[in-house]
């Protein structure tokens, strides 16, 4: 047998180097690079094969290893989960570091090869620095937090152990169900071990991913119950996207007169003035999707995982009879809500489910004008929060107006927590597929920043916008550096409303007066958070990094800035003071979360009360 003699970390990049991945006959190279910051425990192994044998592969040098997994996640995503970057960190808190980014990676179904260090598998510097002694169990190290945030998990404690490793990592990566952060955990001493490898094992290698056909079986059992509804309501997620089903969708809804509400993963899916298309559903929908939810007699999911956030805790669907037809490639998903299960790439299905359809004459029960008043309404009601004005000053849902305007058709923008994912996705008007990048499966503070590097490094021709409140900033901003250095502009806007005011406001609405979530000075009488605002000029910290930088207190010096900063040719930020409390909120729908039952003050148990009563309203299954 031929065979090459290589440690092995000069093998897993060789191995990576020779992946690729086929989609409708287009093939494509799946690993881009690594992006990394070294330590002790990954340095003289991994690095020095990215130093001396990193092939075609690119290495990014990382800021913060969360906000390195982040820029790789969005990347992923930005790639329709066709093209990934590895991320490398040292043993210890390096490792652990990216836990958080793992998790987001996994909820969100988006492919991350994660290679943290590990302690020395042989034992001999026991404990080397930076290790987590367990003593009940000493095969557990720091890098075992991983397992439950990842879709595969493999701790390499021998150098041949990562043939058989790294191929089950490349099954779980390229599968569209199962995919997710994989984490292969590489114990710095072996990583520097060689071991002669089959030469068949470095050779170029073809991930063919299939969509998945729906059965005839099934389609026929869904087409069967969509024929008997009258009210049908489709809920688009995003493996609507990563099955790059738009065209497929918009045929399907004029087809029948079946309208679209989209969830945050799916939003952009279809063009904001589609006929067809509601907006936004549940917690953070718009007027027009949740009543058409409220009276739909039939939900058609189309890959969508169902959260909280989409189904208003189980609210949303008002009907003691509405079923459920689940389209998803992932029967996990497909199951969900005791629907029924229509396991498919959601492309196929659309189109078989299509056909079934047209086969049996089935048009939707809607009244003539009904869908286009519902949506006039609510296009009307978006107009006037991009006009509100205030005379204390900017409000933020006329901020999100003067960006949305300003911005081009092909722009993508990035966000995903605090109060502007909910105007965002109420509000903004997408007109082009995979330009609404929000990441809300874990509405992870600090993705936002880092997540448009990394679509800005997927999107080079694009001009990328990170909406971010000034709590995620603090939170997490370094990779805003690395944007810098490898040279890929990216625009943020940061939107200054001194605190955590999203969730200021979701404690004020349970009877809470407001504690912990302002940036505010320490009041000396009452000893608690309640002075005068901290005043922060986070324009100037962009620019000390090496950004340029703008501020905007009125729409129309936002509008100038933006204009600025496009003609930029370096990371840009914007910051734009916007008065706290102007968010969007409502529009019948309903969230839960754990209200005391007992409590001091009689505002909490109040909505303690109102909150059991709408619990008894929601649906179990």
């Amino acid at each position: 047998m031929n065979t090459i003699r290589l440690t092995m970390a000069q093998a897993l990049l060789r191995f990576l180097d020779q992946q690729y991945v086929s989609v409708d006959g287009m093939e494509t190279k799946f690993v881009k690079g690594i992006m990394g910051i070294f330590g002790h425990g990954n340095v003289t192994g991994l690095g020095e094969a990215l130093e001396r044998s990193a092939g075609s592969l690119t290495f990014i040098q990382g800021k913060n290893e969360q906000g390195m997994v982040h820029a790789a996640a969005a990347f992923a995503k930005q790639h329709g989960r066709k093209q990934i970057y590895a991320c490398t960190s040292s043993i210890g808190p390096g490792a652990l570091n990216m836990v958080t980014a793992a998790a987001t990676a996994t909820v969100n179904r988006i492919p991350v090869l994660l290679l943290p260090g590990d302690n020395f598998a042989c034992r001999q510097p026991d404990p080397v620095l930076q290790q987590l002694e367990v003593p009940a169990d000493y095969t557990v190290s720091a890098v075992d937090a991983f397992r439950p945030v990842s879709r595969y998990f493999d701790r390499i404690v021998r150098p041949e152990q990562l043939i058989s490793a790294a191929f089950q990592a490349m099954r779980v990566l390229t599968d569209p169900a199962e995919t997710g952060a994989v984490t292969l955990a590489l114990p710095q001493d072996v990583q520097a071990e060689a071991y002669d490898y089959p030469a068949s094992f470095f050779e170029k290698r073809v991930h063919i991913i299939d969509r998945r056909p729906a059965s005839g079986d099934a389609v026929q059992r869904a087409a069967a119950l969509i024929a008997g509804k009258s009210r049908p309501l489709i809920v688009a997620g995003g493996g609507t996207h990563y099955a790059d089903a738009s065209k497929e969708l918009a045929a399907f809804a004029e087809a029948f007169g079946i309208p679209v509400a989209e969830t945050q993963a799916g939003k952009s899916i279809l063009p904001w003035n589609h006929p067809q298309n509601m907006g936004a559903i549940g917690v953070t929908g718009s007027l027009a999707a949740n009543r058409l939810a409220q009276e739909a007699d039939v939900i058609i999911g189309i890959g969508t995982r169902y959260s909280d956030f989409t189904t208003a805790s189980k609210s949303a669907f008002g009907r003691e009879d509405v079923k459920f037809v689940n389209l998803n490639v992932s029967g996990f998903d497909s199951a969900k809500l005791n629907g029924l299960q229509l396991t498919a790439d959601a492309r196929e299905g659309l189109t078989a489910l299509h056909q079934a359809l047209a086969a049996a004459n089935y048009r939707s029960g809607y009244g003539k004008t009904e869908l286009a008043e519902l949506k006039a309404d609510w296009d009307s009601e978006v107009d006037r929060l991009y006009a509100l004005e205030s005379d204390e000053g900017l409000t933020q849902t006329r901020a999100l107006g003067v960006v949305n305007e300003t911005l081009l058709p092909s722009d993508v923008i990035v966000c995903a927590a605090g109060s502007l994912p909910g105007d965002l996705h109420r509000l903004w008007r997408s007109t082009e597929p995979r330009t609404y990048h929000m990441e809300y499966g874990f509405s992870c503070m600090g993705y936002e920043i880092s997540g448009a590097f990394g679509a800005a490094l997927a999107e080079p021709d694009r001009d990328v916008y990170a909406i971010v409140g000034d709590g995620s900033y603090l939170m997490l901003h370094s990779e805003l550096v690395t944007s810098l250095q490898e040279r890929k502009k990216m625009t943020v806007l940061l939107f200054d409303n001194h605190g955590f005011q999203c969730i200021h406001n979701l404690q004020r609405g349970h009877g809470s007066d407001g504690f912990g979530n302002e940036f505010r000075y320490r009041d000396s009488e009452s000893g608690r958070l309640a002075g005068d605002y901290m005043q922060m000029d986070f324009a100037a910290h962009a620019q000390s990094m090496g950004a340029k930088a703008y501020k905007a207190n009125t729409a129309e010096e936002l509008r100038a800035a933006l204009l600025q900063a496009r003609e930029e040719t370096v990371t840009t930020l914007i910051e734009i003071k916007v008065l706290p409390g102007t968010n969007t909120s409502g529009y019948e729908s309903w969230w839960r979360v754990g209200v005391p039952e007992v409590s001091v003050s009689g505002k909490v148990t109040d909505s303690h009360r109102e909150m059991a009563e709408q619990i008894s309203k929601a649906r179990e299954l």
